[in-house]
């Protein structure tokens, strides 16, 4: 399997909020994605975004409440960033392929809208949130799964539903176990790795 890159342009959060709420979300996910949701204060937020006390809580009410917009945040760029590489495959095999290869991107710190590799954000933020009923803990385990459902609608246009959706399951677990390798190990071949499994799933199907 021959893995491809591409370039793509940066999402941002909606035109319609704030300027000062957006720049709050992005400096916020920043320090979070770098040194964990726990490790970064409000006070020191609002020291890198230049942004006063009394604004943001014009925004939110809480530090959970910025929480919930990073991860709203970061879902919306993740997904959008996925789907649009393999959005327009023409075949399983190639939407197969297209998986790994944006992986590989990322892995490789070639996809700017992504900031630099740290592992995945939301595997970080529900190690922090542990209570599955934490609205937090839902919101990561819900980005999860919206990955898989759309990874198998798009399976689904070659596959019979049972069969999209058990694929579909089996390359959402070896990208979380190649993003492990990536960030735990250092191993920034496993999205390769991973590509060459998932080719051996597709033909058994």
């Amino acid at each position: 399997m021959t893995l491809t890159t591409s370039t793509t342009t940066t999402p941002t959060i909606p035109a319609s909020a704030p300027a000062k709420q957006q720049q709050l979300v992005h400096t916020a996910f920043t320090l979070f994605y770098r040194d964990s949701i726990h490790g970064v204060g409000i006070n020191q937020i609002l020291q890198e975004s230049g942004i006063a006390k009394k604004t943001l809580y014009h925004h939110f009410a809480s530090k959970d409440e910025l929480v919930l917009a990073v991860l709203a945040y970061r879902d919306e760029v993740f997904f959008s960033w996925l789907q649009s590489r393999i959005h327009h495959a023409a075949t399983a095999e190639a939407l197969v392929q297209n998986w790994f290869a944006a992986l590989d991107d990322w892995f490789h710190n070639r996809v700017a809208e992504l900031q630099e590799f740290r592992g995945c954000f939301f595997m970080h933020s529900a190690a922090e949130f542990t209570d599955p009923a934490h609205p937090v803990h839902q919101h990561c385990a819900q980005h999860k799964a919206r990955l898989c459902r759309m990874l198998g609608k798009q399976l689904g246009q070659w596959l019979d539903i049972k069969s999209a959706k058990k694929l579909a399951d089996d390359l959402c677990l070896l990208k979380e176990g190649a993003i492990v390798c990536a960030q735990v190990q250092g191993n920034k071949k496993a999205a390769r790795q991973a590509a060459l499994i998932a080719s051996g799933l597709l033909r058994h199907l």
